[in-house]
């Protein structure tokens, strides 16, 4: 796209809604929100730099293609999901660090759950997009 206004405003808005995201991910264990919305979040915030820059300019700001965190993601919940079966607790109970992180709050296996689900979250919606743009554009 040529506008220049969409063009401003996509760089300032791409890291603007990733700490965003951020926040809403680390509020997810205590209030409404979590990996899921914070998740969708950092996707529309890549999404908005695609249309303005084209899905191979986007694709050039990540290290890695977004199809990759999609295995990390689920490896992640999946280890949250399991890991209390080793200390006698049930699938899926929450264990918890004793002491808070500053800023953070307390840490426990339901924010790596958030954190798995936010990266699944972000790798099947920016893959299916840019799949689908590439495809049109290509097609």
């Amino acid at each position: 796209m040529k506008s220049i206004i969409l063009k401003t405003a996509s760089t300032y808005l791409l890291p603007i809604l990733l700490l965003f995201s951020i926040f809403i991910l680390l509020r997810g264990h205590y209030y409404p929100g979590g990996g899921f919305v914070g998740g969708l979040i950092a996707a529309i915030a890549f999404v908005l730099h695609g249309f303005t820059y084209g899905v191979d300019g986007t694709l050039k700001l990540m290290p890695f293609h977004p199809g990759a965190l999609i295995p990390i993601g689920l490896g992640l919940a999946a280890m949250s999901m399991f890991l209390p079966v080793f200390f006698g607790k049930p699938v899926m109970s929450s264990l918890w660090l004793p002491m808070p992180i500053p800023v953070i709050g307390m840490i426990g296996t339901t924010l790596f759950f958030d954190i798995g689900v936010y990266l699944v979250v972000i790798g099947v919606v920016l893959t299916i997009l840019f799949s689908i743009s590439q495809y049109s554009e290509n097609g």
